[in-house]
């Protein structure tokens, strides 16, 4: 137990004292510019960092009083008087309460990354702007735009002392790193702070410092409730718990992004920070929110655990009853430089760099600009908006355009339209489609994921006329949206899943039977052949573009992993079942994937040493499949060919001899797969168990049969007992599209992936 609560203090304990050092200026400060009393602002600081440290749920977010709730406390307080805004607190952190029970905390991380990183931009500036004017000896205003306007009185009547503390504090911090490691280990704010403070010390009373008006027991107070108005405090209450929440899920999401360690949990954190506020309203202090200043000197101080904002709550608390004069020895000027630095640090050029490369410097400007010049929540708002729009206007508009194929003089021509095609693309679906010559032959190649009613009726419209122009118009539909779905009923986005396209997807279900433009390119073709130059113009345009930067260095070598022995099926597709491309699988295919009988059969023995001796495989895969022809065969036997058999009883074979049909010949490699699967094979009675016919277990037992082939031929026995080489078999159920892996021993479900120890055989 002992040992649980001291871990971590080490870095914690330090972290600890420097936001305390930074948060009770702030809280004094936003108390006096709220018009609550000045010793509000340390009770609210007390209890965020105890209350708020301990049942919220962002482990390194320091929470207290926070300037963006400075102007609305100020008007309650002038509307309804100091204890009535404290009641308001209570009501607003039982409502916080309330949200966080509800679980909507997450939708913080509904916050586009941009905006946030431009609020912290923004809250960094802000901050250097304010305390510039401190560390000279001046009177910060409240507004940005005022701060920069009045900095060059400032400068002239620059008080020296004062400027040269913050200096001594900010290149403390500036040089930190580059100090040696174990030095490093104290916090470099809180040795700044310190050896500012005791620079300052013979400066006597000529260095403005931190100051305290009264005790903090004379400001403990107890809310009235309101007299009336009970509108006007019903929004004040959701006022303050909104803002306050927004604040705080901002403020941790921020912080999330600025540490690796444990991630916040929202509802927890809006839990904690309703306690606080019921806890802070009942004592007569301030609002509270996660405030991202405290936080992020608290990280740049190296805290670990949440016990950095607890203490810090416990120091502003024991400080301000036993040792206010020890604060009061911290001149604000080096407050201020360290204030300046985490505002520096604020601003990440990466972040900047990283908004111009993805598009969203627009979002990053406009958040940043209207959080230092209007505020916080404004410029929140603004940029979830402008990044909503962006993204709107990313995913509903389609790539669309037109061009000639072969030569404009050819009248050949393809319109491509690409996305999500809504109302918002018809000025430039109709402007791309006027642009096509009145009598041309066009392609329409349709290959979207929505597409609405009025973007049909446009496409049919201008169909009708260019066909009445003497033009014909052919539409390829390839995407998972159709004109006929978008027709029939409400649009809808097409799933990714359900659209198969070349290279998946049979010819009949995308090809429509329509002669492909290389087809009429090459004059005339017979009917049989156009499927196969439709795929290959399809390819061209599609997928060829796509693939040649993949195969560019295969064009003189070829390396693959896997020697890959399957039936010549044609439903069955190595490389689309194991999601592999040019260059992966070194494949033979056979009638019913066989290796042979008495030996390898010689196709296979000639692939099999080119694939171990030339190409180094790693591993030798055996597919087979249901509803094999081959095994159909095999299980229906000799007589199956009754018409080759009655000619040889007839003596029809010329000069005597025996003839065999070949497809018979060929099965007899097949025939020990069958006396095991007759013998009880185990994979036959794993596939029985599962449910499958005759046929399909056959098909496994063959695959077992030809990987125990395999593992006893010379050429592998070393290498697979070495490890070098590895020997799998599969089977592909063309019903379920699903493929299992067959051992000597049993069958092993691939979907999903079992670990890897329950597929080896046994």
């Amino acid at each position: 137990m002992l040992a649980r609560l001291t871990a971590g203090l080490r870095w914690d304990l330090p972290a600890s004292l420097v936001v305390f050092l930074v948060a009770v200026p702030l809280s004094l400060g936003i108390a006096a510019a709220s018009g609550a009393p000045v010793m509000a602002g340390l009770i609210a600081a007390a209890v965020g960092g105890i209350v708020a440290g301990s049942l919220g749920g962002a482990p390194l977010q320091v929470s207290g009083p926070a300037a963006g709730l400075t102007v609305i406390v100020a008007g309650l307080i002038e509307q309804f008087g100091w204890p009535v805004t404290c009641a308001i607190t209570v009501a607003a952190g039982v409502l916080q309460v309330l949200l966080g029970m509800a679980r909507v905390g997450r939708v913080a991380l509904a916050i586009a990354p941009v905006v946030v990183h431009a609020m912290l931009a923004g809250i960094g500036i802000i901050i250097v702007l304010q305390q510039l004017h401190v560390m000279l000896g001046a009177e910060a205003g409240e507004a940005a735009l005022h701060n920069i306007l009045a900095l060059p009185d400032s400068l002239a009547a620059v008080d020296p002392q004062a400027a040269f503390l913050g200096a001594v504090v900010i290149a403390l911090l500036a040089g930190w790193k580059y100090m040696p490691a174990a030095i490093r280990r104290v916090p470099g704010p809180l040795v700044a702070v310190v050896a500012a403070t005791l620079l300052s010390l013979p400066f006597n009373s000529d260095v403005d410092r931190i100051t305290f008006d009264g005790s903090l027991l004379d400001a403990l107070s107890l809310p009235h409730l309101p007299q009336g108005e009970w509108t006007a405090i019903a929004v004040g209450v959701v006022t303050i718990a909104l803002v306050a929440s927004v604040e705080s899920l901002l403020s941790a999401v921020a912080v999330d992004k600025m540490h690796h360690g444990e991630r916040t949990d929202f509802n927890r954190e809006l839990l904690g920070q309703g306690a606080a506020n019921v806890t802070s309203g009942m004592l007569g202090g301030l609002p509270v929110t996660g405030v991202i200043v405290r936080s992020a000197t608290n990280l740049e101080a190296g805290a670990r655990t949440r016990k950095s904002a607890i203490l810090h709550g416990i120091w502003v608390l024991v400080f301000s009853l036993l040792l206010a004069g020890v604060i009061q020895l911290v001149p604000e000027a080096v407050l201020a430089g360290l204030l300046i630095m985490i505002g520096i640090r604020l601003v990440k050029v990466a972040d900047f760099q990283t908004a111009r490369v993805t598009g969203d410097l627009a979002v990053y400007a406009a958040t940043l600009l209207t959080v230092v010049f209007v505020n916080l929540l404004a410029g929140v708002l603004i940029g979830l908006a402008l990044a909503v729009l962006l993204v709107l206007w990313r995913v509903v508009r389609a790539s669309i355009h037109a061009e000639p194929l072969g030569g404009a003089a050819e009248g050949r021509w393809r319109v491509v339209i690409d996305g999500s095609c809504t109302f918002l693309s018809l000025p430039r679906l109709s402007k791309v489609l006027a642009s096509v010559p009145p009598a041309a032959h066009v392609t329409v190649e349709l290959d979207v994921d929505y597409l609405d009613h009025p973007v049909h009726d446009t496409l049919e419209a201008w169909r009708v006329r260019h066909v009445n122009n003497g033009g014909s118009v052919e539409i390829e539909e390839t995407g998972t949206a159709t004109l006929h779905a978008a027709l029939a009923g409400t649009p809808a986005r097409g799933s990714s899943r359900s659209a198969l396209r070349g290279g998946f997807a049979p010819w009949r279900s995308w090809q429509r039977n329509s002669a492909p433009l290389a087809a009429e390119a090459a004059g005339h073709v017979p009917a049989p052949v156009r499927s196969v130059l439709s795929g290959v113009d399809s390819y061209h345009r599609r997928h060829a573009h796509l693939l040649r930067p993949h195969v560019q260095e295969l064009s003189t070598f070829q390396d693959p992993d896997t020697l890959f022995i399957t039936c010549a099926d044609s439903r069955l597709v190595p490389n689309l079942i194991t999601s592999s491309g040019p260059g992966d699988l070194f494949t033979v295919r056979n009638v019913g994937n066989v290796v042979g009988s008495d030996r390898l059969e010689p196709s296979v023995e000639a692939s099999l040493k080119f694939a171990l001796d030339e190409l180094s495989v790693t591993s030798v895969v055996v597919c087979g499949h249901s509803s094999c022809g081959a095994m159909t065969a095999l299980l229906a036997g000799p007589g199956a060919n009754q018409k080759a058999a009655n000619q040889k009883a007839a003596g029809q074979s010329p000069e005597g001899q025996e003839e065999r049909c070949p497809v018979e010949s060929w099965l007899e490699h097949g025939r020990p797969s069958l006396e095991s699967f007759h013998a009880g094979h185990p994979v036959r009675i794993a596939a029985e168990q599962a449910g499958y016919g005759a046929v399909d277990q056959l098909a496994m037992v063959n695959v077992a049969v030809q990987l125990e082939r395999l593992q006893r031929h010379a050429s592998l026995q070393d290498a697979v007992r070495s490890g070098d080489v590895h020997v799998t078999g599969l089977f592909y159920d063309i019903a379920t599209a699903r493929v299992l892996q067959i051992t000597p021993t049993g069958v092993s479900h691939l979907d999903p992936l079992p670990r890897a120890e329950e597929l080896s055989p046994a």
